[in-house]
This record gives C-alpha cells, structure tokens and sequence, in this order.
C-alpha cells in the first residue's frame, strides 16, 4: 500500500469519526479504508485506533502520532504548493493594510511595481494607525512598525525603523543648537501622540546609558506628517522616524540633533493572519517589500544618517 495515502486514510478517519467518511475523501471502500490503517498498525506494532461500532476514538500512542502525521501531511502540501506556485501565476485581489504615513509615503511605488510584473492582481490598501484584526478585516497582510502583541500571527522582518531627532535651520538659528539630551527639556518639542509612550524620547549615550526625555510637549498630533510640517515651519524639535524625515535631512531642510546620541530603533515588518496556505499573491508581494527596504531602506540611503 501506498504510505503517503495510509497517512492521509488514518488522519481523515479521526478527522471525520468514521472510516465510511475517511473512505468517501479518498474514493475508496469502507474495507479498504481499514486495511490502510491497519497496515500502519501492523508496521509499527501499536494499536492507534480503538473501533467500536459506533465510534472510532485514538489511543495515546494514536493522539501523538496523529499529531505528526498531519505535520508530515501539510508539511508535504505546502511542497507540492511551492512547486506549483514557483510556475504559476498570481491573481486576484490582495488586500494590505499599513501605517497612515508609512503607507502613503513608501507604498505606492512599490505596489505600482508588484501590479507591472503581476496584471492578473489587484491590490486595496487599506490606510490606519489603530490595531486591525487581519481576520476581522479580511487583510490579507499588514506592514506594522514596532512591538507585536499578537503572538499568534507570522511576522516577516522587512526593515529598521530608525527614529532621529531634528530641527529646521531656522529654528536651530533662532533658538541655539542643543548640545545634550538635557537641553531637550525646555525646548518646544513636537511629539507623535499614538506612541507607546508619547511625548517620552529615549536617547542613549556612548556609555549606553539611557537619557529620558519627557514632559509637556508644544504641539501633540496624532500625523507624524502634519509634525513634519510643523518642524518644517521652525516650530520646534521634532522626534519621529527617519521614513518620514530622512528625504528632508538630505536636502538640508532639517537637521539631525545630538549625533553622538543614539535613539530607539524598531522594527518594521509584514504580518500575515497565519503560516498556512498563503496566497502566491501575498508570498510575492512580501518579496517586493523585502527587496525594495531592507536592511539599509532607500529613506536611510538618502539621508545619509
């Protein structure tokens, strides 16, 4: 017999109760579908089926070898998956979801380049700071920057985030250059209200001793671009990711404060609901997004940081 398929004949008949329904998945007869299992049974010298007339129930040695026949069986799925899939062709729509300003600043070049190389898929972005359940929401995968607190969901890490304190030269002509954390404590700040910790800026020294930086801030939104405007317009020290601010470092618009001082780095990464079965569109669609960052992301290589 087959193995592969007595595998295949033992998982259904747990999963389905019966080996009349085992029997059915795999167009087989009742009989037939016995003597599968009672063939593993016989190789490995263990009872793994107690069989009544009205129900099948699994010994212990059946439960965990249960267990790993259905690792072996999905695990053998998804080859035959990615076989397939490495010839096929992505369709359908892929629905993403992602940071507001992360999402309006870095996404669209690449989703304009996925669509030329994929024509048989459509892609709705779905744009949102607050925490969406990918389920819920039918989001096929998220772009999520920072701690996760769902242990549950499969992460792909796509890039740092790095965070970078700045200031526009008008301001820093107005108000002095400041010289160490401490000078951060009067100065007119301009924080991003959804942090973890708003208005708290962590900031380390050679020593890697932490310098905290907290209080009242000038201006609270809850926009790191309306905070980039802001910092544009002199208005104060902005403390914010350098995918929102490092094109302006480049071109001499801002400028990064406390260089001996290191700050918080995050993670940016890709987030799928779950491991199994994912769609060629979305295993396609991550590899863009890794490809495009990276570990030194295009908004880093332009700042020169």
């Amino acid at each position: 017999m087959d193995r592969l398929t007595s595998l295949g004949v033992f998982v259904a008949a747990v999963e389905e109760g019966s080996f009349a329904a085992a029997a059915r998945r795999f167009g087989l007869s009742p009989a037939m579908a016995g003597k599968h299992v009672s063939a593993i049974e016989a190789q490995l010298n263990a009872r793994l089926l107690q069989r009544t007339t009205r129900r099948l129930s699994l010994t212990d040695t059946g439960q965990t070898y249960y267990e790993r026949c259905k690792q072996i069986l999905e695990a053998f799925d998804d080859a035959n998956r990615e076989a397939s899939d490495s010839q096929g062709t992505a369709r359908g729509v892929l629905r993403v979801a992602a940071p507001v300003t992360f999402g309006a600043m870095h996404l669209g070049e690449v989703v304009a380049r996925y669509l030329d190389d994929h024509p048989l898929v459509n892609v709705e972005v779905l744009l949102g700071d607050r925490y969406v359940d990918l389920l819920d929401a039918g989001v096929d995968v998220a772009v999520r920057i920072g701690r996760l607190e769902d242990p549950a969901l499969v992460t792909r890490r796509l890039a740092p985030c790095r965070m970078v304190v700045c200031a526009s030269p008008a301001f820093l002509k107005r108000h002095g250059t400041p010289q160490q954390p401490g000078d951060l404590l009067c100065a007119p700040r301009l924080a991003f209200s959804e942090a973890v910790s708003a208005g708290d800026w962590t900031l380390f020294d050679a020593r890697n001793r932490a310098h905290v930086i907290d209080g009242p801030c000038r201006i609270t939104a809850n926009s790191t671009q309306m905070l980039l405007a802001a910092a544009l317009a002199g208005a104060g020290i902005a403390y914010g990711p350098t995918f929102v601010f490092g094109e302006y470092l480049r071109r001499r618009k801002l400028v990064a404060l406390l260089p001996a001082y290191r700050t918080t780095e995050l993670v940016i990464h890709a987030v799928y609901p779950s491991a199994r079965r994912i769609p060629l569109k979305v295993r396609r669609f991550v590899d863009y997004l890794t490809e495009v960052f990276g570990d030194e992301p295009p908004w880093d290589r332009r700042a020169k940081l």
